[in-house]
């Protein structure tokens, strides 16, 4: 087990229709032990490859602002409060 051969989907999309795909299998409760340990760690390594996808994405991300003056500034995103 492992991550080797590993392969990362061509879309965080992809990757992510591939985890609910893994998590549909794994809780219909019709894959044995061993293959949903295999699919566990698939579920991973995806999981993995999306975070560093949001990271990415997230660096990324800036805010344009308008100075009084007419000219732009960017900001980092600022964070989500976590509050509604």
């Amino acid at each position: 087990m492992g991550k080797k051969n590993q392969t990362a989907p061509a879309s965080f999309e992809e990757a992510l229709e591939e985890l609910e795909a893994i998590l549909r299998e794994i809780e219909s409760g019709k894959v044995s032990l061993e293959d949903s340990l295999v699919k566990y760690e698939r579920g991973n390594f995806l999981i993995q490859h999306c975070r560093g996808i949001l990271n990415s994405a997230e660096k990324r991300i800036e805010e344009i602002t308008r100075n009084a003056d007419g000219t732009t500034s960017t900001a980092p995103m600022q964070q989500p409060s976590g509050e509604d």
